[in-house]
């Protein structure tokens, strides 16, 4: 149901521009200042802790970012995730033991865990039994035994939203029949910040608030400021779910007083670049004249759960998984692979990589079966797109370079190469030519295939080819 969301059609210039940042990103809450996170998309678990002892902590990536942990209506629908029925630690994943036990081992192998909370809404208003965990609920009369909720901590009288130009309706109606919880009273926000600081106190670092858009920036600040620091002390991240694609009443930039912000068009334009074989296009990757966030607030990534199965206009974003004939999102791997190493190696934003499974129609859920141990290939129905070589090592890229400027840079048609100041330089698209690397002489290990292939740096320039199917080499200084 999530995926019904309204969306308009971007706006605005298409002129390039040069993203120049006052000082380079690094999120507080990563280990030793890691740069990205992966979206490990209804995965079990019991999966998820031994993916970040095995692939996520020692490949360097910040965090994981996981499905809702909380009670959920039943079904087999990737959006039953999105309809909660209590805060109980009870969901298609995996019960209470099984999540404190997935924070602790990911904790302790450098790995932070930010969970997908989803505090705008219950379930869909028309829906009545029982929940994942055993509690009871009625949509109709808005009663939910777990919490408990009742209608009075709902918004009344029941709207929908029909007007994306009213920012009360959006913000105050039913998001797709949703039951919309009031956050403007206190027990609705004590309720919220409880089930954040439950998890914190298992050693949850963030948050990826879901539907931020539909509450008001005020309610998550109060939310926000009755949840506990993180172990340690810090504040916990918190990034919010804004789908702003410019001509509606709410904007992401609402939302930045409260953290960092989900970059929608970031994803669009890349597409629009990649699809179009123009590479120097991605020069203006952050594009003002499409209203995009600075880079200390906006959290971008090629594809999410959402607009990979076909929403999100612009022609579509470019996806791994999606495998529906006709749909603006069908997979096409070697554009997705150029535009994630080109994320990563890019300076613009907080990255997170999305892992999916592989879908036919809209609402599928996930496969029955755990995708197969590392080093394997995943199998079983699922992508794993993060465990590719030439996404799952520009991590080591990413973190190598921080506070280098983006420089040298070399685009004609579907290839690209640039440097990040005189640390690394990466190479996407149709290789097989000499770049200039902005790097010191000497033989360098192409971190793509683990060294596999030795790039030697003479006078600066360097040959750089991709002997297989992957389009990216990235070479560093120390990697």
């Amino acid at each position: 149901m999530r995926a019904l969301l309204l969306l308009t059609a971007v706006t605005g210039s298409l002129a390039v521009s040069v993203y120049s940042p006052a000082k380079d990103y690094t999120e507080s809450n990563c280990y030793d200042q890691k740069q990205a996170i992966v979206h490990l998309f209804e995965w079990h678990w019991d999966w998820i802790a031994d993916e970040c002892e095995k692939v996520l902590g020692p490949k360097g990536f910040c965090g994981v970012q996981v499905s809702p942990p909380m009670e959920h209506i039943h079904g087999d629908a990737w959006w039953t995730r999105y309809q909660p029925v209590s805060y109980k630690l009870e969901s298609r994943s995996g019960n209470r033991g099984q999540f404190e036990s997935m924070v602790q081992r990911c904790n302790a192998a450098g790995v932070i865990v930010v969970v997908d909370a989803v505090i705008n809404h219950m379930t869909g208003h028309g829906a009545s039994g029982q929940g994942t965990g055993g509690s009871g609920f009625d949509g109709p009369s808005e009663r939910y035994d777990g919490v408990p909720f009742s209608s009075q901590d709902f918004h009344q009288p029941y709207c929908e939203i029909n007007n994306y130009g009213n920012s009360d309706e959006v913000r105050n109606c039913y998001l797709v029949t949703l039951n919309d919880l009031d956050g403007g009273k206190q027990y609705v926000r004590e309720k919220i910040s409880g089930y954040y600081n439950d998890v914190v106190g298992m050693g949850v670092r963030g948050f990826r608030v879901d539907a931020s858009k539909h509450m008001w920036p005020g309610d998550l600040e109060a939310i926000q400021g009755m949840t506990q620091d993180i172990q340690g002390g810090g504040r916990p991240l918190f990034f919010h779910e804004v789908i702003d694609m410019g001509g509606e009443a709410i904007s992401a930039n609402e939302y930045q007083g409260v953290g960092k912000v989900t970059e929608f068009r970031y994803g669009l334009k890349m597409a629009q670049c990649i699809r179009s074989n123009d590479f120097n296009c991605l020069a203006g990757i952050y594009d003002q004249g499409w209203g995009m966030l600075d880079g200390m607030h906006a959290v971008v990534f090629v594809d999410n759960h959402d607009n990979q199965r076909g929403h999100g206009g612009g022609g579509g974003v470019l996806t791994a998984s999606n495998q529906i004939e006709g749909n603006p999102a069908f997979h096409n791997d070697w554009q997705y692979k150029v535009a994630v190493a080109f994320m990563l190696g890019h300076d613009y934003g907080f990255k997170r990589v999305m892992s999916s499974y592989y879908f036919g129609n809209t609402d599928q859920g996930p496969p029955g079966g755990a995708p197969a141990s590392f080093p394997n290939t995943c199998g079983n129905g699922w992508t794993c797109e993060h465990r590719w070589s030439s996404i799952m090592n520009m991590a080591q890229f990413a973190n190598k370079v921080v506070g280098q400027p983006v420089s040298n840079w070399q685009a004609s048609g579907t290839t690209l190469g640039f440097s990040r100041g005189n640390v690394g330089f990466l190479a996407v698209g149709d290789l097989g030519r000499d770049f200039d690397t902005g790097l010191p002489d000497g033989e360098y290990c192409d971190i793509i295939r683990d060294c596999s292939q030795k790039i030697q740096v003479s006078g600066g320039r360097g040959y750089f080819n991709s002997p297989d199917d992957d389009p990216v080499v990235a070479i560093c200084v120390g990697c």
